[in-house]
């Protein structure tokens, strides 16, 4: 008998997080302990597969884990994009199972416990994620699945090889996820998926009708809507999921990746709109809902970025404002169609990642002066880096700092924002 004590340790997204809350959750469930690294005797690296980097960072911590007498599972979009240096790279790990087969991770423990070497689990479709038992590693925040995969053909996206075509989950299983949520005491929701805004496409549902739903379950909690694609908004009704956006329950917050203020380069990248379709919606939300907080995602030096086109991008950043920019220099990933093309000199990406990193960083700033002044309700969601502060989120998700010797967590509290960042407000309660 080895031992009962597990250690999770996740890379990557959101839908990662939430993947390492069921297994966490349903070990839990069979009687197994999660625990510090240190006492485990079990160890999960849920995988990520988006950039190189990171590949190398899991690649170099398998390695790392190897030297020890633990027992290691790998999980995650990498056993399905590159699972064949996973096997050359760390000589002996324990099992493997793909982003399908969560539901698994109990019965691929038992069998190592019972003396196998070497356990593997890959699955066609996943099982019902929502409706599978989580264990949050978070005392305020849950997250809950959408769905698995999505239906685009990006040439440069890695994650599509490893989560596949869109699997919307039902309407009354994730109403039913953040209900048992609410009875565990959790305050905020993140609904995550590889893309929202496809949400429901393949069951004949939509992501307007599932939010409607969600928010009339009478309790006090925020939902915050995970990353979506431009695409998919030209096959809904966008006013309605403005509409949507507008209740009091859901954090005034859109996550809208752009990737690129090139449309020669979105043709490249095979992303199915033009940067007019973003400009247009992001203009629809915040006509209605002037105060939303727009975050987006950029890829520099994507192959066929000149300088004209990455200078477009800078252009559309100057023009729409996003309060947030996730930037990732292109890495190329195996499998991908955008490995094959003719690379941008890593010099230039880098360069080009500092420029546009700079200037999200000086609107950020400059999008938070307005923010200064404000009162209103926050909810506390982590607590500080120092002894006696706490990080909340007011309604528009903007993550807010304040002082408190008080027990905050997953409380709704009034402030007064006094002093701002680029990358958050702080505040004084009142």
């Amino acid at each position: 008998m080895l031992g009962n004590k597990v250690f999770i340790q996740t890379y990557g997204c959101t839908s990662n997080k939430s993947d390492s809350q069921t297994m966490a959750g349903l070990l839990e469930d069979a009687g197994y302990k999660l625990s510090e690294e240190k006492d485990a005797n079990y160890i999960i690296i849920n995988s990520c597969a988006v950039k190189s980097a990171t590949e190398e960072k899991i690649i170099y911590r398998l390695k790392e884990l190897s030297r020890s007498n633990k027992k290691i599972i790998v999980a995650g979009c990498l056993t399905k994009v590159n699972s064949d240096r996973i096997k050359k790279s760390v000589p002996n790990f324990s099992g493997m199972l793909d982003p399908y087969s969560v539901d698994k991770i109990v019965d691929i423990v038992k069998d190592i416990e019972n003396g196998k070497k070497y356990v593997e689990r890959f699955s066609e479709a996943p099982a019902d994620k929502p409706s599978l038992p989580r264990t949050s590693f978070s005392k305020a925040i849950d997250v809950v699945k959408l769905s698995d995969g999505c239906l685009s053909s990006c040439v440069f996206c890695a994650t599509k090889l490893a989560r596949g075509n869109l699997h919307s989950y039902r309407p009354n299983s994730i109403r039913d996820a953040v209900k048992n949520g609410l009875k565990q005491g959790f305050k905020e929701f993140h609904l995550t998926s590889e893309d929202s805004s496809a949400y429901g496409r393949d069951i004949g549902t939509n992501l307007h009708e599932l939010l409607e739903s969600v928010c009339k379950i009478d309790d006090d909690f925020m939902v915050r809507i995970g990353m979506m694609n431009p695409l998919h908004f030209k096959k809904v009704e966008i006013e309605k999921v403005i509409d949507a956006f507008k209740n009091d329950k859901v954090f005034k917050f859109l996550h809208l990746c752009v990737q690129s203020g090139s449309n020669d380069v979105l043709k490249i990248m095979r992303r199915g709109y033009d940067v007019e379709d973003f400009i247009g919606y992001v203009k629809a939300f915040k006509k209605k809902i002037p105060e939303l907080a727009l975050s987006t995602d950029v890829i520099v030096g994507h192959p066929g970025e000149e300088d004209n086109e990455f200078v477009e991008t800078v252009k559309l950043i100057k023009e729409v404002r996003p309060d947030n920019v996730n930037i990732s220099r292109f890495s190329a990933r195996p499998g991908t169609l955008a490995a094959k093309m003719k690379q941008v000199n890593l010099e230039i990406s880098i360069e080009r990642s500092k420029y546009l990193h700079d200037l999200s960083k000086k609107i950020a700033f400059e999008n938070n002066k307005k923010w200064k002044g404000w009162k209103g309700k926050v909810l506390i969601d982590e607590k500080g880096v120092k002894e006696g502060t706490w990080m909340g989120r007011n309604y528009a998700y903007k993550q807010t700092v304040l002082e408190s010797d008080e027990e905050l967590l997953g409380k709704f509290v009034v402030a007064k924002i006094v002093n701002v960042k680029s990358n958050y407000l702080t505040a004084k309660l009142i």
